[in-house]
């Protein structure tokens, strides 16, 4: 059955889908997943093209799976460096719509496949970490620059706050944990890699769930750590890594700091790199590199025994 591509455009409050050369504009909402799916069903061999946008994909996507409908969850640089290939310059969402269509007839992207409630948990949780750790080192440093003694008492207060939801969501990982024991194994396995600590391997486990199926080359490539050539005739470039997900390298940064300086094998790989020549910075990157590429060969094997 030949496939038939579907550009959903996806807002807050409402979703422009290109079908089969029309345009249906829908709200965000049950009633209007419900239509959704009614109107795919009139096309058999559909598959939907979308972007992700922050969240607001999140419960249209769930009502495709469990629809049955295939779904494609793109990374919108990609999408608009191919709106910009094909001249395309102008931005509304029709015209967004009919990118992701011509996108997935074009690149024929594999569906996206659906995640467990558990897992969406993970992630959020993963991720609302990531801001209240932000905001709490940029209020720290902020709070020693006043002088005021109520600006001083706001500081202290916000602090202990952002302190107290802190440790909230480290409640919330034990709770999860304890009730996905699959979670907790994985998240196990991956913290007897020397360096590696709870809060990584969850982090890794959020960002990057396919770790255990991919190959070494698609683990470096979906953490952005492989590096590209920059190649010209007789002229050679700097190879540099880019793309990926940034959040998997922002997880990995903290625990290739540590196996690099306690992990003898990777202690080992770092100092052989920098007696090599290698800026710290190269270095380091290639330790992450090696790093989740380890991770994934261990979820891979499970039976597979580490000794650091």
């Amino acid at each position: 059955m030949t496939t038939i591509y579907a550009g959903l455009d996806i807002a807050k409050l409402n979703l422009q889908l290109h079908l089969a050369g029309r345009f249906h504009d829908l709200p965000n909402t049950t009633a209007g997943h419900r239509r959704l799916l009614k109107l795919l069903a009139t096309q058999p061999g559909v598959q939907v093209i979308c972007e992700a946008t922050g969240g607001y994909e999140r419960e249209v996507v769930a009502a495709l799976h469990e629809g049955l409908v295939p779904v494609s969850i793109l990374n919108p640089a990609w999408v608009r460096h191919f709106a910009r290939a094909t001249g395309q310059r102008a931005k509304t969402d029709p015209i967004d719509a009919t990118v992701l269509t011509a996108y997935g007839q074009s690149l024929r992207s594999k569906p996206t496949a659906p995640r467990s409630p558990q897992e969406q948990q993970l992630t959020e949780l993963v991720r609302r970490r990531v801001q209240l750790l932000d905001a709490l080192v940029a209020q720290r440093l902020q709070a020693q620059q006043l002088t005021l003694p109520v600006l001083q008492r706001q500081a202290k207060s916000l602090i202990r706050r952002l302190e107290h939801d802190l440790q909230q969501i480290q409640d919330q990982f034990q709770s999860l944990r304890a009730q996905v024991p699959a979670l907790d194994q994985r998240a196990k396995k991956l913290e007897t890699i020397k360096g590696v600590g709870a809060i990584t391997a969850l982090g890794m486990l959020a960002e990057l769930p396919e770790l255990g199926t991919l190959n070494r080359g698609q683990a470096a490539a979906l953490a952005g750590l492989a590096p590209h050539p920059r190649d010209s005739g007789q002229w050679h470039g700097r190879r540099t890594i880019g793309g990926g997900r940034t959040q998997v390298r922002r997880a990995l940064y903290m625990a290739a700091l540590v196996a690099a300086r306690s992990n003898q094998q990777f202690k080992a790989f770092y100092q052989r790199l920098r007696l090599a020549g290698k800026p710290a910075k190269v270095a380091l990157t290639a330790v992450m590199r090696k790093l989740v590429v380890l991770m994934n060969h261990l979820l891979k094997h499970p039976s597979l025994e580490l000794i650091n």
